[in-house]
This record gives structure tokens, C-alpha cells and sequence, in this order.
């Protein structure tokens, strides 16, 4: 996966995530959520918005270019990203390796 396409599908997180998946008690699950069928989950990321109205304009159509990079990517790719979300949420909770759940 290019750095450039990973760096793109992630960017909407980085910029919002906080404030987004403020509340949730597993927000990597809601994340995972996202991406892990075959395509972009885009009415998931659309409630999570909703949660946070203000945000809305401000991220959406950056979040919609992500889900069209994640869509276009392939099998292998996909998983790659996947498994860097659980490898992230797994240094941040101090190397536990469950995957998240929904």
C-alpha cells in the first residue's frame, strides 16, 4: 500500500478522531467497523458524524475520498490496513492483542 494512500485513508481520523469517537468505549472497534467489509461501511461513518452535527460539513467529504481509496484498494491491502489499526490499538492499551470487536 502506498504511504500516500494510507496517509489519505487515515487523515480524516487523525484530523477528527478524537473529538468524533469522544464517548465510545472501544472507539478502535468503531473504527475496525469501518473497514471491515469489502467496502467502506459509509453509513457507519455517517452516524458517528451525526453524533457531533458541527463536524459534518467539515469532514465529510474528506472521509467520503477515504472510503473511495479504501474501496479501490486491494484484498491485501485492505487487510494491511486492518491489521495496522489493531497493531496501533494494541501499543496504546500496552500490548493487548485481542482484535476489536462491534
Amino acid at each position: 500500500m502506498a504511504p500516500v494512500t494510507l496517509n489519505a485513508i487515515a487523515a480524516p481520523l487523525r484530523a477528527y478522531g478524537a473529538v468524533v469517537l469522544e464517548g465510545y468505549a472501544e472507539p478502535y472497534a468503531e473504527v475496525m467497523a469501518l473497514v471491515w467489509g469489502p467496502r467502506f461501511d459509509r453509513e457507519h461513518a455517517l452516524r458517528l458524524l451525526e453524533r457531533r452535527p458541527g463536524y459534518v460539513p467539515q469532514v465529510l467529504h474528506d472521509v467520503q475520498r477515504a472510503a473511495d481509496l479504501f474501496d479501490r484498494l486491494a484484498d491485501a491491502e485492505r487487510d494491511r490496513l486492518r491489521s495496522l489499526i489493531l497493531r496501533h490499538r494494541s501499543l496504546l492499551s500496552g500490548g493487548d492483542n485481542r482484535p476489536a470487536t462491534h
